[in-house]
């Protein structure tokens, strides 16, 4: 009997290539978007479902789950992969937008895992991969609300995979650092910037720190198959194991994270934003 997965945010990027990776292994597939008319111009193969699901909409997740169920007849894995990262200072993000971060990244994820928990129960087994970050394990400037929701997902999934043991179920993080190209991911934190108040007094720091941010960018990026290729292996590969990294570290970000005592560390990422005086 051929396994199931249900795969959130796939209309484009890192999400559509893990459709199309566990596709290609032979897994039935319950891909999920918003916007399922986006799905319309690909051409899935028929072990491919696409239906809707918001994680900020409860019944579209319950409806999204049911129809997979009815479709396959059991859903084995369930990838968390949609998000999106607000960009810009703190100060100058609007509340409703702090407060959309966490309802996608976090409370999405959960209310998902949530509804999906009682068929895992039943089977006494299954898979939850969720798609965390390298901003879940440092922070930078001008995503600090980003850094948060994924140090929350990072905490969240860390301490769920030691409940869910007990029956049955593995939680495991797959954690792109180093930027991924071939995504719309950017998009959407460009159009969330453009509405934000502009703050004098941080036009310094913002612009020395997009200069760093273009520095990053010129290192190389990761594919969106090759993250969607370490989803499929965290999915597959059988173990306990909980995280998952796929990246190029030339920044020395995680390095730092892991190596350096604290204050060293903080005085390392410091200086990739430091203001001249």
């Amino acid at each position: 009997m051929k396994k199931t997965v249900l795969i959130t945010g796939t209309s484009s990027g890192i999400g559509q290539a893990a459709v199309r990776r566990f596709a290609e292994a032979g897994w039935n597939v319950v891909t999920t978007m918003r916007s399922p008319a986006r799905a319309v111009e690909l051409a899935w193969p028929e072990q491919v479902l696409v239906t809707r699901l918001d994680v900020q909409d409860r019944a579209s997740i319950h409806d999204a789950i049911e129809a997979g169920i009815a479709r396959f007849g059991r859903i084995d894995a369930l990838v968390n992969n949609a998000g999106f990262g607000q960009y810009g200072l703190f100060e100058a993000t609007p509340e409703d937008k702090i407060r959309e971060q966490f309802d996608v990244n976090v409370f999405g994820v959960m209310e998902v895992i949530r509804a999906m928990l009682p068929h895992f129960r039943q089977h006494r087994a299954g898979v939850i991969v969720n798609v965390s970050s390298g901003a879940g394990m440092f922070t930078l400037p001008m995503i600090s609300l980003y850094c948060a929701s994924k140090f929350a997902l990072e905490g969240f999934s860390e301490s769920l995979s030691y409940e869910l043991a007990s029956q049955g179920v593995a939680v495991k993080l797959v954690i792109p650092h180093g930027g991924v190209s071939s995504t719309r991911f950017g998009e959407r934190s460009g159009r969330e910037y453009a509405g934000h108040a502009a703050i004098a007094d941080y036009d310094a720091f913002v612009a020395a720190t997009n200069q760093a941010f273009d520095r990053m960018r010129a290192a190389r990026m990761m594919t969106s198959d090759e993250v969607a290729q370490v989803i499929y292996e965290a999915a597959t590969d059988g173990s306990d194991r909980l995280r998952y990294l796929v990246g190029d570290d030339a920044r020395g970000f995680v390095k730092a994270r892991r190596e350096l005592p604290e204050e060293g560390y903080i005085d390392f990422m410091r200086a990739h934003f430091r203001t001249e005086e």
